[in-house]
């Protein structure tokens, strides 16, 4: 069944239009709570980001989940995998998170963890907006549900945290810059990595609820470049507004994407004879990766773009690793869902163990120029997709490469824009045959 409200990361948009907005949010909580409630505990955690939004959005799913007969547990600001952590050891029935990732601070929205700490089955979801047609009916008072603050949410993740980096290794002598986007890991990430040993710069700690992902964090890496190399650090680790991606930087300013993380630790895995069954990237990954592992003998599939497809594909193959160019990495001997602090630990611990610096690393997985233009779309109008102007340019773009490169074309799961990427070998080309697919679609 198509879903109404629910994409490929829950629901999204702008603050005060369509679905987010205080009304949607209340009748969402209650529309959830009745679902989840039915099926289990009656007891959910709210998480969010530091978006001022999120107060707003706060209340009004408590309410609604009250309203539903639903316990609320609330952790303030905190990261995306934390909410997923946490759901799991408060035994609760689903956790939320109050996010827009990496978006800016103007939009917002609404995500859920299952009880296992992975995101909700289609199901539930294709449920709980056949609820949301419903008229909301209130419970009875005595079996309103109630509301309390985990106080201490933040030191038990950051334990969880720590407690993947492995114990004979060590982050003493080691310098590194730290970028949290101002988003929701910037009082966690700091503690992690200094708690460890390392010494720790850090850059978008200050959020004021309109900063998240201004100029800072994973999308925004040139600050961070710029800095690793002011301070002479080793390496550079950038989260973006919710935590749960990671992009990384070396010695020299140079940015390392989540496709050349995978590889360092795919090789790690391999290096230490750990059965990782196979890799999992998307359609946006690398050729330049696929190719390199297939020279180390490791299995790799493409699924579809969205951390939660690579996820159901680990599963349905009995793989443990995988990710996205974007920095959504996935060891799931370690984690349930894309965790930026955590994969960046790993990372820094397969580096220790190879004796290699990130530069050196990456060096032996380089990527095939790839550029990627988002179109703007009008919503309500025609599919950009069916557009025979696009397909033209496509078309025409694909025999110009003559099987030396290729290209994909997407519509976003989160915002109304059209994704337009071309790969190849030759980085001139593909510039142009991209940038003359995007204005085909203008």
């Amino acid at each position: 069944m198509a879903r109404a409200y629910f994409g490929t990361d829950g629901i999204r948009g702008r603050v005060g239009e369509g679905v987010i907005t205080p009304e949607f949010a209340v009748r969402l909580g209650w529309a959830a709570g009745k679902v989840l409630s039915s099926r289990g505990t009656r007891k959910v955690l709210i998480g969010k980001d530091t978006r001022i939004s999120g107060y707003l959005l706060e209340s009004a799913l408590e309410a609604g989940f009250s309203a539903a007969g639903v316990d609320v547990a609330l952790t303030g600001p905190m990261p995306t995998p934390a909410i997923a952590y946490l759901t799991r050891t408060f035994r609760a029935e689903a956790g939320v998170v109050i996010s827009a990732s990496h978006n800016p601070y103007y939009d917002n929205g609404i995500k859920f963890f299952s009880a296992d700490g992975t995101k909700l089955a289609d199901d539930i979801e294709l449920a709980i907006e056949a609820m949301l047609a419903q008229p909301i009916e209130c419970a009875e008072s005595h079996r309103l549900g109630k509301a309390t603050r985990i106080d201490d949410a933040a030191g038990r993740y950051i334990e969880f945290c720590k407690s993947h980096f492995p114990g004979e290794l060590t982050l003493s002598g080691v310098n590194l810059v730290l970028d949290c986007a101002h988003g929701a890991g910037y009082h966690i990430a700091p503690a992690v990595f200094s708690e460890l040993g390392a010494k720790v710069h850090t850059l978008g700690v200050s959020p004021n609820g309109l900063n998240i992902n201004d100029g800072v964090g994973a999308t925004a890496p040139e600050a961070l470049a710029q800095r690793v190399v002011a301070e002479q650090a080793q390496l550079g680790i950038a989260l973006d507004g919710d935590g749960d991606r990671l992009i990384m930087v070396d010695a020299t300013g140079q940015v390392v994407d989540g496709d050349q993380l995978l590889y360092v630790l795919a090789k790690d895995a391999q290096q230490r004879e750990r059965a990782i069954g196979g890799v999992v990237g998307t359609l946006m990954t690398n050729m330049a990766l696929e190719q390199r592992l297939a020279q180390m003998g490791l299995p790799f599939t493409r699924a579809k773009v969205g951390d939660r497809y690579v996820m159901e594909t680990l599963k349905e193959r009995g793989w443990r690793l995988g990710g996205e160019s974007s920095g959504h990495l996935l060891d799931l001997d370690h984690v349930s869902t894309g965790d930026g602090i955590v994969a960046a630990l790993l990372v820094v611990a397969a580096l220790l163990r190879s004796g290699q610096s990130l530069a050196q690393a990456v060096a032996e997985c380089p990527l095939w120029p790839q550029v990627l233009i988002n179109v703007p779309y009008q919503v309500g109008g025609q599919d950009p997709l069916k557009d025979p102007q696009l397909r033209a340019a496509e078309q025409a773009a694909q025999t110009t490469l003559a099987g030396q490169g290729r290209v994909l074309l997407r519509k976003s799961g989160t915002e109304p824009v059209l994704r337009v990427m071309v790969e190849g070998a030759d980085a001139t080309l593909v510039q142009t045959l991209a940038q003359g697919i995007a204005n085909s679609v203008k």
